[in-house]
C-alpha cells in the first residue's frame, strides 16, 4: 500500500540524521575544546616567555597574563614555581592544589593537554582539567610555569554558545557503559558520545574518558548554518533550505495521503479480480476448458482477464501438442534403436587389413549405415551410406538396404552392378522424396586391389603407403548419382553415370570412406570442417594405427566444432592394409 515502504524510509532517514548529528556533535565539541585547549597553551607560553626574559617581575607577569585570559576564563589558575622552590600563584585553584613541582615523567619543554580529577558526587565520574605546562630557564635547574582550565558550569556554558553541544557527564570508569546522564538531556536523539585522552599527572600514564555529549538539533544546527552567510531575501541560505524540506515533507505527506486512498480502491479492484482469477484456475484444475473470466475493462486487470480466457482456450492444443511430441520422441527412441542394431558388431577376422569403423550419433536420428560383408577367396564388401531423411522412416529404409545388400553382395562380384541392382529394386519402394547415398567397395586381399563404386556419396581419401617423399592423400571420386530417385529415366541415367575404378593395395595404404557428417560439421561461426582439413589429418596422422587414427580424426573434429549442435551423425570407415597377419576389426559406435 505504500504505508510501511514510506514509513521505513522516514526511520531511516531519522536514524541517518542522528547518526550524521552525532558525529557532527563531537566534531564541534572537539573544536571546542582544541580551543580551550590552545587558549591554556597561549596563557602558560606567554608567562614562561615573559619571565625567562624578566626573572625578577615573575608576579608581574602571571598576574598580568591571568587579568587578560582571566576575562574569557574566570576560572584560570596560573602558578609559576622558581628554580628555588618559591610558588606564585594567581586565580582560584580550587579544583585542586598547585602542583609543587614538575613531575618525573615530563622530559619535554612543554605539556598540553587533560587531566581527570575524580568528581565527589558520583564514583567513576571525573572533572576534565586543561592543564599546559611550560619550562622556564635553560641548563641546570628550570622553573616550570602551569595554567590550569577547569572545564567547569562556565566553560561548559561558553562551549555551549559556541557549538550548541553541552557535556553532560565525564566517565573514567572501566564500565563506561554504565554511565548515564540527566532526566533533561535532550532524549534518543539529542545524545552523542566522545573520548578524550587524559593524563594522570602524578605517574604521566595515558588513559581515555568518556563524555556524555547532549544537543538539540535546532541549536546544533543553527551553529552550522551560522557558517553560511549567504543571504537570500532577507533569510540565510542555511534557513530557506530548512523550509523548502518541511514544504517538500508536508508535499510528500499529502501525496502519500492520496496515493493511499488510491491504493485502496485499486487493491479492491485487484482483489476482486484476483478472486475471479483464482475461482478460474480452479475450473481448469478440474478439468473445465470452456469456462470464461468476464472482462470487466479495458485496463491491465481486463487484458489479464482476457489472456487467462486465451490461455484455457490453448490450453487443450498444448495437451495436444505435448501429446504428439511425446509420441516423436518415442519414435525417436525407437529409429535409433533399428539404427543401432543394424551397424555391424563383434570382431571381424581379416588378414592384411585392419578395419576401423566409427558411428557417432547426433541429436536426431539420422539416416548413416556401414556394413561389412565377408565373401570367399579373402575378399571384403565395404558399404557406408547415408539415407535421405531422419526418423523411423529412414531406420526402416535401412533395414530394408541391409536386407538387399546381405543377399545381392554374395550374386554380385562387381560393385557397379550391384549397386545398378540395388537401385533399380529400392526405387520401387523408397518414398518419391528420399534417395540414399552410396559407395560400395570390394577388396580382395589375395590379389591386392580395391574395386569400388560411388553413388553420389562423399568422396573417399586414400592415403598411399610411406614413403619417399611423404605421400599425399588423394580424393577419389569417381562418377555416380544417388540411388532411389522416382522420376521417368532415372534408372537409365544411374547406370550411365555409375563408374567403376580398382586400386592397387600396398602394405601400409589407408582408406578412409566417411558420411557427410564429418566433412559438414559446422562450428559456432558457421564454418565447415571440410574434406581439405579431413585430407591433411590422415596425411599428418596415417602412420598411426587405424584406431589411433580414428580418435585423432574425431578429437579434431570435436574440437573444431566446440559447442554448436550437431544435426547429422557421424560415421567413418578406416581401412589400413597390413602384412598378411590376423588383425581384428574395431567397430566404434
Amino acid at each position: 500500500m505504500g504505508v510501511i515502504p514510506s514509513l521505513l524510509i522516514l526511520v531511516f532517514f531519522l536514524f541517518a540524521g542522528s547518526l550524521i548529528f552525532m558525529n557532527v556533535c563531537a566534531y564541534l565539541f572537539k573544536d571546542g575544546y582544541d580551543k580551550v585547549l590552545d587558549d591554556a597553551r597561549v596563557a602558560s607560553l606567554a608567562a614562561a616567555t615573559e619571565i625567562d626574559r624578566n626573572p625578577d617581575a615573575a608576579a608581574q607577569t602571571i598576574e598580568r597574563v591571568y587579568r587578560i585570559r582571566g576575562k574569557d576564563y574566570p576560572g584560570l589558575s596560573i602558578a609559576y614555581l622558581t628554580p628555588d622552590g618559591t610558588m606564585w600563584t594567581m586565580g582560584r585553584w580550587d579544583h585542586a592544589p598547585p602542583p609543587d613541582g614538575p613531575p618525573a615523567w615530563l622530559k619535554d619543554d612543554t605539556f598540553a593537554g587533560a587531566i581527570a580529577l575524580p568528581a565527589s558526587q558520583t564514583p567513576g565520574d571525573a572533572e576534565l582539567v586543561v592543564r599546559s605546562a611550560v619550562k622556564v630557564g635553560s641548563n641546570g635547574t628550570r622553573g616550570i610555569v602551569i595554567a590550569d582550565i577547569p572545564i567547569d558550569d562556565q566553560v561548559a556554558q561558553s562551549l555551549h554558545d559556541r557549538t550548541g553541544v553541552r557535556v553532560a557527564s565525564v566517565t573514567i570508569d572501566s564500565d563506561a557503559a554504565r554511565a548515564t546522564a540527566p532526566a533533561n538531556t535532550g532524549g534518543l536523539f539529542g545524545r552523542s558520545m566522545t573520548q578524550l585522552e587524559y593524563v594522570d599527572w602524578d605517574t604521566g600514564r595515558l588513559s581515555r574518558a568518556t563524555l556524555l555529549l547532549t544537543y538539540r538539533f535546532g541549536e546544533l544546527y543553527k551553529q552550522l548554518s551560522n557558517a553560511q552567510n549567504f543571504v537570500v531575501r532577507g533569510m540565510r541560505l542555511g534557513d530557506a533550505l530548512v523550509l523548502f524540506v518541511v514544504f517538500v515533507a508536508c508535499l510528500f505527506l499529502i501525496i502519500e495521503a492520496v496515493a493511499l486512498v488510491m491504493g485502496l480502491a485499486l487493491a479492491r479492484s485487484i482483489t476482486s479480480s484476483v478472486h475471479e482469477l483464482f475461482m478460474g484456475t480452479e475450473r481448469v484444475r478440474q478439468g473445465d476448458f470452456t469456462h470464461r473470466i468476464r472482462v470487466r475493462s479495458r485496463d491491465q486487470l481486463g487484458e489479464l482477464a482476457d489472456s487467462f480466457n486465451q490461455m484455457t482456450g490453448s490450453i487443450e492444443n498444448l495437451l495436444q501438442t505435448a501429446a504428439e511430441k511425446k509420441r516423436l520422441e518415442e519414435e525417436l527412441r525407437i529409429a535409433r534403436q533399428i539404427q543401432m542394431s543394424l551397424l555391424p558388431r563383434g570382431p571381424l577376422d581379416i588378414p592384411g587389413l585392419t578395419v576401423t569403423a566409427l558411428c557417432v550419433p547426433a541429436r536426431e536420428v539420422g539416416g548413416d549405415y556401414y556394413d561389412f560383408f565377408p565373401m570367399a577367396e579373402r575378399r571384403l564388401g565395404i558399404l557406408i551410406a547415408d539415407v535421405s531423411g531422419k526418423g523411423t522412416s529412414a531406420a526402416l529404409y535401412m533395414a530394408e538396404l541391409k536386407g538387399l545388400m546381405l543377399s545381392l553382395s554374395q550374386i554380385h562380384q562387381s560393385p557397379r552392378q550391384l549397386l545398378i541392382e540395388v537401385n533399380r529394386i529400392i526405387s520401387e519402394n523408397l518414398d518419391s522424396r528420399s534417395f540414399i547415398t552410396m559407395t560400395y567397395a570390394v577388396i580382395d586381399l589375395g590379389a591386392g586391389m580395391m574395386t569400388f563404386a560411388r553413388a553420389g556419396h562423399t568422396p573417399m581419401i586414400y592415403l598411399p603407403a610411406p614413403s619417399n617423399p611423404a605421400p599425399v592423400a588423394r580424393i577419389l571420386t569417381p562418377n555416380g548419382m544417388v540411388l532411389g530417385l522416382r522420376i521417368p529415366g532415372a534408372a537409365e541415367r544411374f547406370s550411365e553415370l555409375l563408374e567403376e575404378e580398382r586400386l592397387t593395395l600396398r602394405s601400409g595404404d589407408v582408406i578412409v570412406l566417411y558420411t557427410d557428417g564429418i566433412t559438414e560439421a559446422m562450428n559456432g561461426a558457421s564454418d565447415l570442417f571440410g574434406e581439405s582439413r579431413l585430407s591433411r589429418i590422415v596425411e599428418e596422422h596415417g602412420h598411426l594405427e587405424s584406431g589411433e587414427l580414428r580418435e585423432r580424426i574425431l578429437r579434431e573434429v570435436e574440437a573444431f566444432v566446440g559447442a554448436a549442435d550437431q544435426h547429422d551423425d557421424m560415421t567413418m570407415i578406416l581401412l589400413k592394409v597390413e602384412p598378411a597377419a590376423v588383425v581384428k576389426q574395431e567397430v566404434a559406435v
